[in-house]
């Protein structure tokens, strides 16, 4: 089973240097652990780089608010996150940060490239500039009263009650988040990437097998839409890169961000005497993968290819996109202890649990995945401990006392066959990603060791006259069958497999098939792996907890000012019907929607609803509420909302939609 060594660079996406890691951020850096210890243990060339995404706005204003410069700021989430990668096993061969020399170099080397071959723009526009704080407002940092439906503290471009899109400087009574100013209107030149011009060399490269099929099919609906030119320019002042020969103009954090795996590979690269163009020139060999989560797709499936292109280099090889951690079927929660940083689950918990809890339910595909934590308890004790080091610790024992050396033979050619046909299977399933039943195929095996072991019984047998031989090939089956496991889980529990070959008296490699270890000592067994206890989640969940802070005074003027009456005759029109939530999917790129498919007996609806803060998905599919149905459909950012559904409460999880009385049916009008 020898091959030809590859070459291989994989990289995670960077984690913003603003927080901490959570379970979501190493969900993907386990994945991506997991993948390159396997092409390693298979005798690639394969290198794993990552970096800290340090600049932006938000940066200076954490840091303001620490009272550290951005620089200490940064410096000090660095550490943090690679303590919390380290403590996860997370295997790194460079972590780094965006902000780096090597990175301003390549940042503006990619930026005259674009600009030498005509794919920047240059053009005066007018954005909300707040007066107090002397800067120019994002978005986000702009709130005010929606200009449609009149809610209050809604942000600057979408009204999360009704949907309605706008300008910021179109809000009613807008302020500043930062300073609470009103913002002022001030025009400014911004460079633009003509990704437009890329239009056709992305419809090729998106359907080439760099992607996903589905996550092909996603961006296959953005580029059948108009693309739109990408705003790469921020204004002084901004922490990150000045833009070469242009004074208080900045590079976007998310122009410099991607090219930042390709600076972590350079500093890695110039320690070593490397040239890092080995890997990105247009005519690389190499194998370059991204593992990214969903929610940005479009800069690594959209921009950076088209922006590489352009420069002169290599595209990757493949984005491999994962979904979200949800945690017992429902979206993190602070409240509920479930938004778990990975600090917080170290300190209660082993690493080893979490990432073959991650690789038993890990596909190719870019579903969410749910930590179910009843689950997590019984699927590590089961299969860990119960199956996989239950046959060390049977057998090794019995091995020890004939003298601590192996039998020569195969006790069982059947059971031995089966392994050693499950080999590539279950190398094909780690090389194209599907964990889980990489996973579900060791513990098939693992099972069938202990049924063998189950019906050959040698500790019964060992009370028996004359059966010393018999019982050490049994146990040295046992041992065998054990080795090809613990090579086969090295990708996902490396501690594991570190003490395993202590005891084993060798170090396990893929480099090719399995094989028989017979005639040869082993050392002295030591526990191998102890059982998660239920306490021990739950005092986890508890140390994640937030306090809910203390409730605001209440009363409809103190809270908001109350709307301008109208006539019955107005609220006479308003036509509410019982409908039933037939799908409820998240909506990409909106922090609050969801969007609601609704049966309203006998046609649908697709309505756009705020209530993601306080509903997963599949809590609404299946229940009955209440709609405007005669709303007039409405063009918002994310596609067309055909009514309204009906909720209420004061905000954030604390939102409960409308339900009809039981017996009610699709349809049926409500007054």
């Amino acid at each position: 089973m020898s091959q030809a060594a590859r070459k291989i660079l994989v990289t995670s996406a960077l984690p913003y240097a603003n927080g901490d890691l959570h379970l979501g951020h190493l969900m993907e850096q386990i994945q991506t652990d997991i993948w390159v210890r396997f092409q390693k243990l298979r005798g690639h060339d394969c290198l794993y780089v990552c970096a800290d995404d340090a600049h932006g706005t938000a940066i200076t204003l954490k840091a303001e608010e620490l009272g550290l410069t951005p620089e200490q700021h940064i410096e000090k989430m660095h550490a943090a996150h690679k303590t919390v990668s380290e403590g996860f096993l997370v295997q790194h061969d460079n972590y780094y940060s965006t902000h780096s020399p090597e990175n301003r170099e390549l940042s503006e080397l990619i930026y005259q490239r674009l600009d030498t071959n005509g794919h920047i723009a240059r053009r005066e526009i007018t954005q909300a500039f707040d007066p107090e704080k002397q800067l120019f407002l994002a978005d986000r940092y702009i709130k005010g009263t929606c200009p449609k439906c009149k809610t209050p503290d809604q942000y600057g471009d979408n009204c999360e009650a009704c949907g309605a899109t706008y300008s910021p400087m179109d809000l009613i009574a807008p302020v500043s988040a930062l300073s609470g100013a009103t913002p002022v209107p001030k025009q400014s030149e911004h460079f633009f990437f003509t990704l437009p011009a890329f239009a056709d060399f992305l419809k090729q490269w998106t359907r080439a097998g760099h992607l996903q099929d589905e996550v092909a099919n996603k961006v296959a609906e953005w580029l059948d839409a108009d693309l739109q030119e990408w705003d790469i320019s921020r204004d002084a002042p901004y922490f990150g890169f000045e833009i070469p020969g242009q004074p208080g103009k900045y590079f976007y954090v998310w122009l410099d961000a991607p090219i930042g795996y390709i600076a972590s590979l350079k500093n890695l690269l110039d320690q070593r005497g490397e040239d890092w163009l080995d890997y990105w020139s247009a005519d690389s060999s190499a194998e370059v993968y991204h593992f990214i989560g969903k929610d940005i797709v479009n800069f690594h499936a959209l921009f950076w290819p088209a922006m590489l292109h352009s420069a002169g280099f290599r595209t990757p090889t493949r984005i491999c996109v994962h979904g979200f951690v949800t945690v017992n079927g429902k979206k993190m929660s602070k409240s509920r202890g479930t938004f778990i940083n990975g600090k917080t689950y170290l300190a209660h918990l082993s690493p080893e649990y979490l990432r073959y809890y991650f690789a038993a339910k890990l596909t190719s595909a870019v579903d969410d995945l749910d930590l179910n934590l009843d689950d997590f308890i019984q699927r590590v004790n089961s299969d860990l401990v119960g199956k996989v080091v239950n046959i060390a610790s049977r057998t090794a024992k019995f091995v020890q006392k004939s003298g601590g050396t192996l039998a020569t033979d195969v006790a069982d050619e059947a059971l031995w066959q089966r392994f050693q046909d499950a080999d590539a299977v279950i190398a094909q399933h780690y090389e194209s990603r599907e964990f889980s039943k990489a996973m579900r195929e060791i513990m098939a095996l693992a099972d069938a060791a202990n049924e063998y072991l189950a019906a050959k019984a040698p500790w019964k047998l060992a009370k028996e006259e004359g059966t010393d031989a018999e019982v050490l090939a049994i146990c040295t089956q046992g041992l065998n069958c054990f080795r090809a496991l613990v090579m086969w889980l090295k990708p996902v529990l490396p501690q594991l497999a570190e003490k395993a070959e202590a005891f084993l008296g060798e170090t396990l490699n893929w480099h090719s098939a399995i094989t028989f270890r017979g005639g040869q000592n082993i050392n002295a067994f030591k526990p191998l792996m102890t059982r998660v206890e239920k306490e021990q989640v739950d005092a986890m969940i508890d140390a994640s907890k937030e306090t809910a802070p203390a409730p605001k005074p209440s009363g409809p003027v103190a809270d908001e000012p109350l709307a301008d009456e109208i006539e019955f005759g107005d609220f006479a029109k308003v036509d509410l019907r019982v409908v039933r939530i037939a799908k409820a999917e998240h909506v990409e790129g909106a922090d609050k929607l969801l969007r609601l498919t609704l049966d309203l007996g006998g046609e649908t609806r697709n309505v756009f609803a705020g209530i993601k803060s306080a509903y997963a998905p599949e809590d609404l599919e299946g229940k009955l509420t209440i709609m405007v149905a005669n709303l007039k459909p409405r063009k918002m950012k994310f596609g067309i909302s055909e009514g309204m559904v009906l909720a209420a409460g004061p905000g954030g999880k604390d939102i409960h939609i409308l339900e009809p009385h039981s017996g009610a049916k699709p349809g049926q009008r409500v007054m």
